[in-house]
């Protein structure tokens, strides 16, 4: 019997990368999964593979989880769909990187928009049935660019937020017997980095090459890496453990 097997997940942005790692994560421990993303037919498809790879009920959702609306109609359809709730991962993003001076009001915005209220409306939308069912595990996705990162004044500044978020929405659920922690990535090899290496006019292997000599287990992460974090954070073993940030980034960043 899986680690997760009767339970439900629900993953944001879970079309690929981390989310999609996290996703087949839980698959794989038998739970039921749920993916939300912008790219409605991605997520079909993510959630069709997965159906087939691991035998497990599964739902892609398109969704704009700035639109509180579309957000509690999402939680509204995985709860017809899957008959209740376990687990959220709040992994939505987007950058919109560029220096203070050269930072639109617009890009600002968006980004705050998908971190920021992206995580409050599907985190006040999940406690509703996770409260009502006494037990529920939410784990959201800040990053080290949250200590600070040149040209991502708006993403680190909402990654930051999140990282007070979580404490404050522990605090606030504990008594449900309702578990809230964050992961706090370093460098990790999706298709958002990569497309961050092609703006720079860097060739994405050479970027990572170029990261990984900063990491003292001298290389870069990869999506699984994160994901097996957030299911120990959603499984039993970490029953105790809550209001956390957990820095997942192969060790303290050095300047050999």
């Amino acid at each position: 019997m899986g680690q997760f097997e009767g339970k439900v997940a629900l993953i944001t942005g879970a079309a690929r990368g981390i989310g999609y790692a996290c996703a087949e994560k839980f698959a794989e421990g038998g739970a039921d999964i749920a993916l939300c993303d912008m790219d409605a037919d991605a997520a079909a498809q993510a959630a069709s593979t997965l159906a087939k790879d691991f035998g497990v009920r599964a739902i892609g959702v398109g969704c704009d989880v700035t639109d509180e609306k579309q957000v509690d109609a999402l939680f509204q359809q995985v709860q017809e769909a899957l008959g209740r709730l376990d687990i959220l991962v709040n992994n939505a993003g987007v950058t919109r990187d560029n220096l203070l001076f050269k930072m639109s009001v617009n890009d600002w915005d968006t980004v705050m928009g998908v971190h920021l209220r992206g995580t409050f409306l599907c985190t006040r939308a999940a406690q509703k049935y996770m409260v009502e069912q006494r037990s529920g595990k939410i784990v959201n996705l800040s990053s080290t660019s949250a200590l600070g990162n040149r040209g991502q004044a708006n993403y680190s500044s909402a990654k930051a937020g999140l990282q007070a978020f979580t404490r404050t929405a522990a605090i606030e659920l504990g008594p449900f017997n309702i578990n809230v922690n964050a992961v706090a990535p370093g460098f990790v090899d999706t298709e958002m980095t990569r497309k961050t290496a092609e703006r720079r006019g860097i060739d994405p292997e050479e970027y990572k090459l170029m990261r990984a000599k900063n990491i003292p287990l001298g290389r870069v992460g990869v999506p699984r890496d994160i994901a097996n974090v957030i299911a120990f954070l959603c499984s039993e073993d970490a029953a105790f453990v809550s209001g956390q940030i957990i820095y997942v980034k192969g060790g303290p960043e050095t300047l050999r």
